[in-house]
C-alpha cells in the first residue's frame, strides 16, 4: 500500500479522521519553510500538502496568492520545492506529502523529469487545480504509472452527471472543496457538508477530505466527524504572514497545528 492508504486505512481503524495541513513551498523562505515543514508531523499533521509556488494560483484566495508571492520573491521554484521534500524524506519516511498546485510550472519542468524527480524525492500524491479529466494522458495517468496519486477536487457544483468523470482516475482521496470560491473563503453549513460526502460516498470509496474555509480546532472538529480528512491552509499561512521573525512563523504554525490536531482526534470520542 502507499503511504496515503496506509495512513488513512490506520486513521479509519483509530476511528478518527486525518489533519490535512497546506502551506507554501518556500513562503517565507526556503530554512522557515523546511523548519515548518518538518515540524507539522510533530505538531499532529496526518498528510501534508506542500503548495508548488506559481504566479497565478486561480483558485486561491489572497492569503496563499501572498504566500505565492512571497516564495516566489526568495527564488522559490519547482526544483528547489523537490529539494525540499528530499530533505524532508531524510527524517521522515511515514507522513504522506502531496504536491499541490498548477500545471504551468510543471509543464515547464517537463513532465516525464517532474514524474521521475517527484517519485525519486519522495512525493505521494500531486493535486494539480486546472488538470481536468479530459486531459488525464497529460500528467494524471503517467503519475499513476509511476506510483503518485492523483487527487481529484469536487465542488458543491460537480453535479452526479459530471461527478464520474471527475472521479474516474482519482487516487489516494477525494478533496472536496467544500465552498463554491477561493481558498479561505467563508465555511459551508454542516448540513450542507453532511449531505456532500453522503453524495460523494455513493461515488467512490476512496477517503473524503474537506477544505476551503476551515480555520480554528472547533470548526476542524464538526467536519472530522462527518468526513475521513480535514485540510486546513489558509489559517496556517496566515501565521506565517503576521509574523516578525522566522522563529515566530515556525512557532505560530506549529501551534495551530497542535490545536487543530488536538480539535480533530476528540471530535468522535464519545
Amino acid at each position: 500500500m502507499s503511504r496515503l492508504q496506509t495512513r488513512f486505512a490506520e486513521l479509519k481503524e483509530q476511528n478518527r479522521a486525518a489533519l490535512v495541513t497546506f502551506v507554501t513551498a518556500g513562503d517565507p523562505s526556503y530554512d522557515t519553510s523546511l523548519a515548518i515543514l518538518k515540524g507539522l508531523p510533530g505538531a499532529g499533521a496526518d498528510v501534508i500538502e506542500l503548495g508548488m509556488p506559481f504566479t497565478d494560483p486561480m483558485a486561491d484566495g489572497p492569503a496563499i496568492q501572498l504566500a505565492n508571492i512571497r516564495a516566489l520573491g526568495a527564488k522559490q521554484n519547482l526544483a528547489k520545492t523537490l529539494q525540499m521534500v528530499r530533505e524532508f524524506r531524510k527524517d521522515n519516511n511515514q507522513t504522506p506529502l502531496v504536491l499541490m498546485g498548477y500545471f504551468n510550472p510543471i509543464h515547464m519542468y517537463g513532465v516525464p523529469r517532474f514524474i521521475a524527480d517527484a517519485k525519486e524525492a519522495g512525493v505521494d500524491g500531486l493535486i494539480v487545480v486546472d488538470m481536468p479529466p479530459e486531459h488525464n494522458g497529460e500528467l494524471c495517468d503517467p503519475a499513476q504509472a509511476a506510483g503518485i496519486d492523483f487527487i481529484r477536487l469536487t465542488t458543491p457544483t460537480t453535479d452526479d452527471v459530471r461527478l464520474p468523470t471527475v472521479l474516474n482516475g482519482s487516487s489516494g482521496f477525494v478533496y472536496y472543496v467544500s465552498v463554491a470560491g477561493v481558498t479561505g473563503a467563508g465555511a459551508a453549513t454542516l448540513e450542507h457538508v453532511e449531505e456532500a460526502v453522503a453524495r460523494l460516498r455513493r461515488h467512490t470509496d476512496l477517503p473524503i477530505s474537506i477544505g476551503f474555509g476551515i480555520r480554528t480546532p472547533e470548526q476542524a472538529a464538526n467536519i472530522a466527524r462527518l468526513a475521513d480528512g480535514v485540510v486546513v491552509g489558509s489559517a496556517l499561512i496566515d501565521h506565517i504572514a503576521n509574523a516578525t521573525t522566522p522563529e515566530q512563523a515556525i512557532d505560530g504554525v506549529l501551534s495551530l497545528c497542535s490545536a487543530l490536531s488536538e480539535g480533530v482526534r476528540k471530535a468522535r470520542v464519545s
